[in-house]
């Protein structure tokens, strides 16, 4: 990305991507890289070669306005200067540490930040992590020691990562299939923001057994579904009656993506355990469970030996990013900004489901988090169509993707530095490319 780009222009398509170069690269990739990883196919992958604010520039000199936040990672933008000389800084310092020996300041200012950031009052404990996969696992780990029962409810639709023991609650036979007889079976289903009666009944199922559940406050992968309120605030309260935990995975929803610190705000519920990550650090892999003192504190104090720990806990340079970004978000106001131009984007988004002719599905979100469906002539989901899109956004200079179980939802999940022209202008593009 050329030093003067300011991250707020609109997208612009030198040549057709994937470009010469972006073509050359994959041929070299597909030689090194196993073949599951990167999909090759009409129109993907690009190559990105930099990236500022909104815009994310590819090897052929495309300039793209970024509607996925790259996965919901760049909260304060790509490249955003005060986490970069954060990182930079920290890197000349100490960059890595030694998290549950020797730790660092970092670590603890983060951990100070999390615990007061987070919803609920009272005393709070972080285990950090490297990806929201680990800060789950962290979550599920904590809830088996703290209840002794290893059993967790969750619900359909939800990804919580592809670790073995996120896999485990993550909801999608296309992930679990192949690795089915290696999973643990502690998990159980119930249907996402359903009757919380049938909750109840799973539990009275496994009431010996299940010590948690997990919940995403808004499916994210899984199709941007917010839970209402009222079916979250009745988990909480099954929960309390039982004596069974709950964990919220805001790893997509947290920092600020709907419009809240924290989706689980918008409903009044504070979770036991909460795990947080993507945009908490804009782009460096850190993450976290954060969780009730005393419910962190039934696990046994360490001797010297943690039962639960990795090389790169606590990581000094992923701190010194994190703080850096939360530092952003509170100075900008990005989170109260966030929750202002989703109200315009929706507007958006409902005009151009109104110009769709019934190509557009339901369109649903808040702040900067929305998806709509794309549907064929009996609502069924068009995952074809959907990709169509897709492909026919990126040479227009618009990056988004498809998601939901049926991979049928577009999500516009971008920065949240992104300006309003560039909203609009990513809007029409969309429409243009659903006419394509």
């Amino acid at each position: 990305m050329t030093a003067d780009r300011t991250g707020t222009e609109l997208g612009r398509v030198k040549v057709a991507p994937p470009g010469p170069k972006s073509l050359a690269l994959t041929q070299r990739l597909r030689a090194v890289e196993c073949r599951n990883i990167t999909f090759v196919g009409p129109g993907s992958p690009i190559f990105l070669a930099g990236g500022a604010g909104a815009n994310l520039e590819d090897v052929d000199g495309n300039l793209y306005v970024d509607l996925t936040a790259a996965f919901a990672v760049a909260s304060v933008g790509h490249g955003n200067p005060r986490v970069a000389e954060a990182i930079a800084r920290q890197s000349t310092i100490l960059l890595h540490g030694m998290g549950d020996v020797h730790p660092t300041v970092e670590k603890v200012e983060l951990a100070r930040l999390l615990c007061e950031l987070t919803p609920g009052g009272g005393a709070k404990r972080v285990i950090f992590a490297t990806s929201g996969s680990e800060a789950v696992e962290a979550a599920l780990k904590t809830a088996a020691i703290a209840t002794g029962k290893p059993g967790v409810l969750a619900f359909s639709g939800a990804y919580h990562g592809l670790t073995y023991g996120a896999l485990e609650v993550t909801d999608r036979d296309h992930f679990r299939a192949p690795f089915s007889r290696q999973l643990g079976g502690f998990a159980r289903r119930a249907p996402f923001a359903s009757r919380i009666e049938l909750v109840e009944e799973l539990l009275d199922r496994d009431e010996t057994d299940i010590g948690a559940v997990i919940v995403e406050p808004i499916l994210g992968r899984g199709g941007i579904i917010e839970a209402p309120p009222e079916w979250l605030q009745a988990l909480r309260a099954v929960c309390d009656r039982r004596g069974v935990l709950l964990i919220a995975d805001e790893v997509f929803t947290g920092f600020g993506r709907t419009g809240r610190w924290f989706a689980c705000e918008t409903s009044g519920v504070v979770p036991d355990l909460m795990c947080v990550g993507k945009g908490m650090a804009a782009g460096f892999p850190i993450s976290a469970c954060v969780g009730k003192a005393e419910i962190m504190d039934r696990w046994p104090q360490s001797r010297g030996e943690a039962i639960h720990t990795s090389t790169y806990l606590g990581h000094p340079t992923g701190c010194a990013a994190a703080i850096a970004c939360i530092g952003e978000l509170r100075e900008r106001r990005l989170v109260e900004r966030a929750a202002h131009l989703g109200i315009r984007l929706g507007a958006l988004l409902q005009d151009l489901k109104a110009d769709s002719r019934g190509v557009i599905g339901e369109v649903r979100g808040r702040g900067l988090m929305w998806g709509f469906e794309i549907v064929g002539p009996q609502r069924e989901p068009d995952a074809a169509r959907a990709a169509a899109v897709v492909a026919a956004a990126l040479q227009r200079g618009v990056l988004a993707l498809a998601g939901g179980v049926s991979q049928n939802v577009i999500e516009v999940t971008p920065p949240l530095v992104i300006t309003q022209p560039q909203l609009e202008f990513a809007v029409g593009v969309l429409a243009q490319a659903l006419r394509a």
